[in-house]
């Protein structure tokens, strides 16, 4: 008898884990945010993006298997004065009448231990596509979920910033953007 009680006892607490496993699907966007950070003329200039929509699934036990998919509202951008986010919609930045959203399409997820994350996938911007790497921190939460990452975004390789924007003295090419994705799961 106590061995079947052993035998039961082990093979509940190897099910346990899975009967806790979550997969994150549902967004919550009032939690979640992007924003971006730049240095025009050497100084810091900060800003981010109001409207933007994600798709996602995770579930932590398969990361495998993840995906996620994140669309950006260009026009609801706040880059600090409302004179930037005019300049920002015209034809050598956003040209935002041809390509109103910026999308990022992931195609693999890849754990790298203590609940991080690599990230694959396609950034689509202004017509062109780069593939990039984004590292990603899952904190599991007891309502929800947070998935923050970063990367550094070079404008120029989507053409972003042209003609006299494209001195990289004038504004650095480099952009660091950073995001939080929170989610609930079932």
């Amino acid at each position: 008898m106590t061995r079947h009680l052993t035998l039961f006892a082990l093979l509940a607490a190897l099910a346990a884990p899975a009967a806790h496993a979550v997969e994150y699907r549902t967004v919550l966007p009032k939690q979640s945010t992007i924003h971006f950070e730049f240095r025009q003329m050497g100084v810091p200039v900060k800003g981010g993006f109001k409207r933007f929509t994600t798709q996602m699934a995770f579930d932590p036990a398969r990361p495998e298997a993840a995906r996620a998919r994140i669309e950006i509202d260009l026009a609801s951008i706040d880059a600090g004065s409302p004179e930037a986010d005019d300049e920002s919609a015209g034809k050598l930045w956003f040209d935002r009448g041809a390509y109103p959203k910026a999308i990022f399409v992931s195609s693999q997820i890849r754990a790298v231990g203590n609940n991080r994350y690599e990230m694959h996938g396609t950034l689509t911007l202004k017509g062109r596509s780069r593939d990039m790497v984004v590292p990603v921190a899952y904190v599991p939460g007891k309502n929800a979920a947070t998935f923050d990452g970063g990367f550094v975004l070079k404008r120029l390789d989507f053409g972003i910033g042209e003609g006299m924007w494209a001195d990289v003295a004038t504004v650095a090419n480099e952009v660091k953007v950073k995001f939080r994705i929170a989610a609930t799961g079932s």
